[in-house]
């Protein structure tokens, strides 16, 4: 079967080549651009300042943004090498089909066509609903949007939900129940004036290196560093106090430092009082939470815990960061607001140098679960259920309320679903759940039951190498529009080069598709991003989530603007809460008693460590782009196991060696790499891989009662050590590339058949 040039490199195994378009050793010379564009990083939610250098409608380099504020020119590994994926030869530039023997180019007109008829033909035979959408939430706030409008009314179907569901629902969720409105209660440039920083469940360092900027500079000024994890990451490397629990274990942890505070009279009862509800509820969940019972619970000593609670409870000034590592459990809300509690108790939140806030992991993780994307949620971070929300949303967008459906299914369960055949067919966009999601072979499955399944992405994931139809998009640079970082503040994405070949911008794909389907009039108008965003700004306007105000100049002008911003001559707000006052109907905060239960998976006998996953420096989510920087596999070419030396020693193991790790969902086989930086009863695997190197091959599909997050950071696992000879190829062939690439040896492997 022939393959034309450009579309070879989208039918290449799954994992290369790991080499960017430029030359062995990077640009032959360093070329004078013809301009260079002020923009944002296209990875995780600090959503860094960026200038892109451009030439010849290709993005060669680029040059700090020293003057943009958060970052200050300052960038991770990811954010330095990012330009080179979009000259990468795996960039698909044509639509393509599946066949028998792979997939091949078609026309775009064909591709849009043949989408059209059977998404017609599927909802025909089973039910609007019987159509789902899933998608990214590295997306631009308009794409967001547009998502939720798309599949609501263009589609007519109510299972809509994002890849936001495996990162920050938890948090979301708990912020609205505590605060009535859910974003970071502070911007980063309150936690340099903070005397305490506890950060929990976020490897910071790696996840969020420019945040460790602010820790750093609060640290020259004295403030002391708490921080909760299994393992001792980077910037736990540096704290005052390390608190190394039991993985699933963090609420007994904070109500076990509410006890405390309260048996010490470190409360602040002139704001509990004030400002807050529900306190002797929440006082009498953690009356029996001991420093004994804490510690036997979470394995840290007594004396830790106490000395925590008094560092945490005699600070004048403070700031709470958490994420992933309390959030990706089967009660993670409950997690998050067992930190909030601590947070209130001490009366630390709205005011200068006092705050609270979780780092968003994902692009645009904040604005992306603000506008619709979600399956129970209108713009504005409104609730679907609501009649008034309802109503205000079908008067912006004119349509009866019989014409918007109600809640739909999230992420896993529309999986779930699909496997039950339930779901027929599926349109994909920019999320890559076959990697992604838990329970690896359960996904697989799904996948392959479905009538139709069309995905829109810049390359072949591989949850695309299942799709019937691959529509193209545009990169992050490739488009423009908003995004909202960690900080609630929502800044501007600038074009910087046009879209090769029939890639297409997502909001120009999906406009067609509505229109093909007979729902333009709801979509015909939108003719740019820019229009796009004013019609979420009216969505938006009396929610909590209000971007009313907000204009594409004004963010240029202010370089960023914190919502809520309800009318175009307000500044924005940097900080909530102050003058204590809470986004629920009285003004107040909540608190919400956190009873301690397990996790739904324990270690038992058969299955004696725990296993945790997370992510490294290098790479970024399901790796799709990260795996295509060369520089950046070099550094991480393959997935590892940290183990304990005293655990290493039980099993024979030493560096390097196969270890064999089994959950009830699987196995997997991955070199050990023996550190003293984790619990002697845990090991962690980082989940940026893909097929037989996959984390989530082993990890359940147990969720949140609440915010229905997967539980990626509790698995019950048993240890082997096997030969080497057991590693799997896809391993090898990792090593061997990152080898050659690093030698300056071009590689080119092979053609998929």
């Amino acid at each position: 079967m022939a393959h034309t040039p450009q579309t070879l490199s989208a039918l290449r195994k799954q994992f290369g080549p790991h080499l960017n378009l430029a030359p062995p050793g990077g640009w032959t010379a360093d070329p004078e651009p013809d301009r260079v564009v002020n923009t944002h990083c296209c990875f995780c939610g600090q959503q860094c300042g960026i200038k892109l250098k451009v030439k010849d409608n290709k993005v060669i380099g680029f040059d700090p943004w020293e003057d943009f504020p958060f970052n200050q020119g300052k960038l991770c590994p990811k954010g330095v090498k990012r330009y080179l994926q979009g000259n990468h030869p795996d960039r698909l530039v044509s639509a393509m089909k599946r066949t028998e023997a792979g997939f091949v180019p078609m026309d775009l007109e064909e591709a849009m066509a043949r989408t059209t008829t059977e998404i017609q033909r599927v909802q025909a035979a089973h039910g609007k609903d019987s159509f789902a959408v899933l998608s990214g939430v590295s997306l631009t706030n308009e794409k967001s949007y547009l998502v939720g409008k798309f599949a609501r009314l263009g589609l007519q179907t109510k299972n809509l939900d994002y890849n936001g569901r495996l990162c920050m629902v938890s948090a979301g969720a708990g912020n609205k129940k505590a605060f009535g409105l859910d974003r970071a209660a502070n911007s980063w440039a309150d936690i340099e004036g903070a005397e305490v920083i506890w950060v929990a469940g976020s490897n910071v360092a790696e996840c969020s290196p420019i945040t460790t900027d602010y820790i750093w500079r609060a640290r020259d000024k004295g403030a002391k560093l708490i921080v909760v994890d299994p393992r001792i990451t980077p910037l736990a490397r540096t704290a005052d106090l390390v608190l190394p629990l039991k993985p699933g274990t963090d609420s007994a942890l904070t109500n076990g430092i509410l006890h405390l505070l309260h048996k010490w009279n470190l409360i602040d009862w002139d704001f509990v009082n004030a400002h807050t509800n529900g306190f002797e509820t929440a006082l009498e969940v953690v009356k029996d939470c001991t420093p004994e019972w804490t510690s036997a619970t979470t394995g840290i000593p007594v004396s830790a815990i106490e000395k925590a609670a008094r560092m945490w409870g005699e600070a004048k000034t403070s700031f709470l960061l958490h994420a992933r590592g309390i959030e990706h459990h089967s009660k993670g809300v409950e997690n998050v607001l067992g930190c909030i509690n601590m947070v209130l108790a001490t009366g630390r939140i709205g005011r200068p140098n006092c705050g609270y806030a979780t780092i968003t992991g994902q692009g645009n993780g904040q604005g992306g679960r603000e506008h619709g994307h979600k399956c129970d949620q209108l713009p504005g971070n409104r609730d679907i259920s609501n009649p008034e929300h309802r109503a205000y949303i079908c008067s912006v967008w004119g349509c009866t309320d019989e014409e918007l459906p109600g809640v739909g299914q999230s992420a896993q369960e529309i999986m779930n679903a699909i496997h039950a055949g339930e779901i027929k067919g599926l349109l994909c966009l920019c999320f890559n759940p076959l990697v992604s999601l838990p329970d690896t072979t359960f996904t697989r499955e799904a996948l392959e039951k479905l009538e139709f399944f069309v995905v829109l992405d810049f390359f072949l994931s591989e949850t695309a190498q299942h799709a019937d139809i691959v529509l193209p998009s545009a990169l992050h640079e490739e488009d423009e529009g908003t995004s909202t970082s960690a900080e609630g503040r929502v800044i501007k994405i600038n074009k910087a080069v046009d879209a090769p070949g029939d890639a297409r911008p997502d909001w120009q794909i999906l406009v067609n598709l509505a229109h093909r389907l007979g729902r333009g009039k709801f979509f015909d108008h939108f003719t740019s991003p820019e229009i796009i965003f004013n019609e979420l700004r009216v969505a938006s306007k009396g929610g909590t989530a209000d971007y009313a105000g907000i204009s594409y100049e004004k963010i240029e002008r202010q370089q960023g603007v914190f919502w809520p911003c309800p009318t175009e001559d307000h500044p924005g707000t940097p900080r909530l809460f102050e003058q204590g006052h809470f986004a629920h109907p009285d003004g107040k905060a909540k608190f919400i008693p956190t009873p301690w239960r397990p996790p739904m998976e324990v270690v038992d006998a058969d299955y004696p460590i725990w296993l945790t996953t997370g992510r490294v420096i290098f790479h970024y989510l399901s790796g799709t782009q990260t795996r295509r920087i060369g520089f950046l596999v070099e550094q991480c070419p393959h997935p590892y196991v940290e183990i304990h030396p005293r655990l290493a020693e039980r099993y024979g193991i030493t560096e390097g060696d196969a270890l064999e790790v089994t959950t009830r969902r699987g196995n997997l086989v991955l070199p050990a790499k023996v550190v003293t930086t984790i619990r002697p009863d845990t090991v962690f695997i980082p989940y940026h891989w893909p097929g037989k190197l996959s984390v989530n091959q082993l990890t359940a599909r147990h969720l949140d009662p609440v915010s229905k997050i997967p539980e990626f950071k509790v698995s019950a696992c048993r240890l082997r050590k096997v030969s080497k000879d057991q590693f799997p190829e896809e391993l090898l062939e990792l090593r061997r590339m990152a080898d050659q690439a690093s030698s300056n040896q071009p590689h080119l492997p092979e053609q998929v058949m």
